[in-house]
């Protein structure tokens, strides 16, 4: 079982930069793929970007392609997401989420366990 922290999340201005991470407390954090989704109300929770345990491929939405970049340090049992040149638009609670598949999917249904979320507040 594992246990998923966010933290990082934050206020900044558009055109800004933050870096969200997310602790795993199992034992088995390097055999999951690891993705990020983020949420606003009266929404959907879509899928931002994800990382695969074999190979660490990556894998993101068009609406971050260029300006988000997912990692994970398997030796911290971590996942990062840096986001840069963020937009009012990028507001959401972000949230990480755990995944046996080898492939990070694109719905929430993929994901096995998920953190409680981190707010990320983009002002223009």
């Amino acid at each position: 079982q594992e246990r998923l922290v966010e933290s990082g999340g934050g206020l900044v201005q558009a055109g800004g930069s933050l870096r969200l991470s997310c602790a795993a407390s199992g034992r088995t954090f390097s055999t999951y793929s690891m993705g990020w989704f983020r949420q606003v109300p009266g929404k959907e929770r879509e899928f931002v970007a994800g990382i695969s345990w074999i190979g660490g491929s990556t894998f993101y939405a068009d609406s971050v392609k260029g300006r988000f970049t997912i990692s994970r340090d398997n030796a911290k049992n971590t996942a990062y997401l840096q986001m840069n040149s963020l937009k009012p638009d990028d507001t959401a609670v972000y949230y990480c989420a755990a995944s046996r598949g080898v492939i990070p999917g694109i719905s929430s249904h993929d994901y096995n366990y998920w953190g409680q979320g981190t707010q990320v507040t983009v002002s223009s």
